[in-house]
């Protein structure tokens, strides 16, 4: 009797992970191959208004190398949600971006310590309180009492070593893991950044003074008030750099805009008469409408004392060298006058 055959094998088991958390698909398609400078020490403008949550400024990578994103105050997308800064991670011999997000509870943002409340773990510069934003004091830069009325004040105890470090991983980085509370923050659902801060950075890639090469780390903008506004009041700039050089001239102001906002010098012309609104020599038409005289912008004023040529709207004055010998008489005083009329719009063309 044959045997009976043997029995199938066994269905193979293939093992499928679970999908990655929402924020663990990070976005980091920005990636570099040398590290991002340290961080520059710069003071926390303060809050334009009620409701203004901080976002500490970090490096970004573009075609030019690292460039500055200042730090800035921003109206988050709804009540509730916190901000989680990007950060930079050494992974596989490059380095890459994580960017931030909004949501719940602050996420790992690699242990960096952006300061004003981001120590490197969680945030202490604020908390909600119903659908009102409260301030730390102790970390936060509120000093307008009149306008930001919900605040308090807690001490700040800071474990993580202050440095400059601007990134995670590798030799020379921030050696941290994500805790528990952390990765609970990283499976919740996440709100991009918003519209206005995406103009931020745009804003912050269209200003050459803030690219590392130029600014050797410090730049002139290292905190704004609101979003995108380089050019406002309460600019801050980092600790060692380049003094913010701005026109006064309202006129003035579009053409500066184009250049380096609060870093390159204004055009020569405007350097030279600071308020004076035109970059050029004004027109013939502007010069004419003045308290000089209406010859201080003719020949006079290059040639004061001309040939016979420019004495041309005078002609009877121009024969008047001929009768030499009546100028030692009384009436040789008359041709006189004509000279200081010239002399006068000479002076006054100086003035």
């Amino acid at each position: 009797m044959a045997p009976p055959p043997p029995p199938p094998p066994p269905p193979r088991v293939v093992y499928t992970p679970p999908p990655p958390p929402p924020s663990a698909a990070v976005d980091a398609e920005v990636q570099a191959s040398e590290p991002p400078p340290p961080l520059p020490d710069y003071q926390q403008p303060p809050p334009p208004d009620e409701g203004y949550l901080w976002t500490p400024g970090y490096w970004a990578w573009g075609p030019g190398g690292y460039y500055w994103i200042p730090g800035t105050w921003v109206s988050p997308p709804r009540v509730g949600v916190l901000w989680t800064p990007g950060y930079w991670g050494f992974v596989g011999g490059v380095y890459l971006f994580h960017a931030g997000y909004w949501g719940p509870h602050v996420g790992f943002y690699g242990g960096v310590n952006y300061g004003f409340g981001y120590g490197g773990v969680g945030f202490a510069g604020g908390r909600w309180e119903g659908n009102s934003f409260a301030y730390n004091r102790s970390v936060t830069n509120v000093t307008n009492v009149t306008v930001i009325h919900n605040t308090y004040n807690e001490t700040v105890v800071n474990n993580v070593t202050v440095n400059r470090v601007s990134y995670n991983g590798g030799p020379a980085g921030i050696a941290a893991q994500p805790t528990p509370q952390e990765r609970i923050a990283a499976a919740e659902p996440h709100v991009p950044p918003t519209q206005v801060q995406r103009q931020h950075v745009q804003e912050a890639l269209r200003t050459p003074a803030l690219a590392a090469k130029v600014n050797g780390g410090h730049p002139a903008i290292a905190a704004t008030p609101r979003p995108a506004a380089f050019n406002a009041p309460g600019v801050v700039g980092a600790r060692g750099a380049a003094p913010v050089a701005r026109e006064t001239s309202a006129a003035a102001e579009p053409a500066l805009r184009s250049q380096v906002p609060g870093q390159q010098r204004a055009p020569e012309s405007y350097a030279a008469r600071p308020g004076v609104a035109q970059p050029s020599a004004p027109p013939p038409s502007a010069a004419r409408p003045s308290a000089a005289r209406p010859n201080a912008a003719r020949p006079y004023a290059a040639q004061p004392h001309a040939a016979p040529s420019h004495a041309q709207p005078g002609a009877p004055a121009a024969r008047a060298p001929a009768p030499a010998p009546k100028a030692a008489k009384p009436n040789g005083a008359q041709p006189k006058p004509e000279e200081h009329k010239r002399e006068g719009g000479d002076h006054g063309a100086g003035r």
